[in-house]
């Protein structure tokens, strides 16, 4: 079963905020008029009686204590800026099992979360780009890859060069790859770097490995994407491509990576930009 945190977050945040709303219209006036009625009847206004009768409940002090806290961390994940874990090799070697990633809510225009529904455009991915997105085959499970195609291109994929519209995207060897931690197992890979328009990134192929080829259209409002460790990533060439109504946000740093086989921490990842 998938974890929605949006979803709770959604709902804790109308409970929370509702509870609060209905405290002060309808409960606290209540409880004051009570306390007026002891007051009128004698009783001292910082007597305990009356301290009693003002006190709201356990409930709500809780509610107006976390509501703020729910709101600000709903609008901030929902709207600016959300972390993601990498749970595989699929995208090495620009991100490594373990990294923990942060991505822009916003490249891709302003989304309600829960719905997913854009209510501003602001931008669209650019070939190049590193994307978090819905997978289309389980929209409760988000993926990350690099977007190859955009609407309208023919992309091709022969000995592990990619065709744009008929043209080989451009790639330079970079020596063999030494893989560390859960990457070990990809150490021996030829390390090479692609360009995808203004983009520059490493990829990794296995040179005797053979790989799904073809040609692929890409049609409006979805794109082509791909994940740098072409041998080892599942990606559109095997299941198609992604609707822009799954993208969820732009992938742009890596805040910490925590990779138990490398040791735990590795620092010299902390705050690199992706790629």
């Amino acid at each position: 079963m998938n974890f929605d945190f949006p979803m709770i977050l959604v709902i804790a945040t109308l409970f929370t905020g509702l509870a609060w709303a209905l405290d002060a219209l309808l409960l606290a006036p209540a409880r004051r008029r009570r306390a007026a009625g002891l007051v009128a009847g004698g009783a001292d206004q910082g007597s305990d009686q009356v301290r009693a009768t003002l006190r709201e409940s356990t409930l709500i002090e809780y509610c107006k204590s976390f509501f703020p806290v729910i709101f600000a961390v709903l609008m901030l994940r929902s709207f600016v800026v959300e972390p993601f874990r990498i749970p595989s090799g699929s995208m090495m070697p620009t991100l490594l099992v373990g990294d923990f990633i942060l991505v822009n809510k916003f490249a891709f225009g302003l989304r309600l979360p829960v719905l997913n529904s854009r209510v501003v455009e602001i931008g669209t991915p650019q070939r190049g780009d590193v994307v978090v997105f819905r997978y289309p085959k389980d929209p409760g499970v988000d993926y990350i890859k690099r977007v190859v195609g955009l609407p309208g291109d023919r992309i091709g994929y022969f000995n592990k060069v990619v065709y744009i519209n008929g043209e080989a995207a451009g790639q330079v060897p970079g020596g063999v790859y030494i893989g560390t931690g859960s990457g070990v197992n990809m150490s021996g890979a030829s390390r090479r770097r692609e360009q995808l328009g203004e983009v520059q990134h490493d990829i990794l192929v296995m040179p005797r490995t053979p790989g799904l080829e073809g040609e692929f259209m890409v049609r409006d409002g979805e794109y082509f994407v791909m994940g740098d460790n072409r041998d080892n990533s599942n990606d559109s060439r095997f299941w198609g491509t992604v609707p822009e109504d799954n993208l969820v946000g732009k992938a742009f740093r890596v805040w910490m990576n925590w990779d138990s086989a490398n040791g735990g921490v590795d620092f010299d990842r902390i705050g690199m930009k992706i790629n």
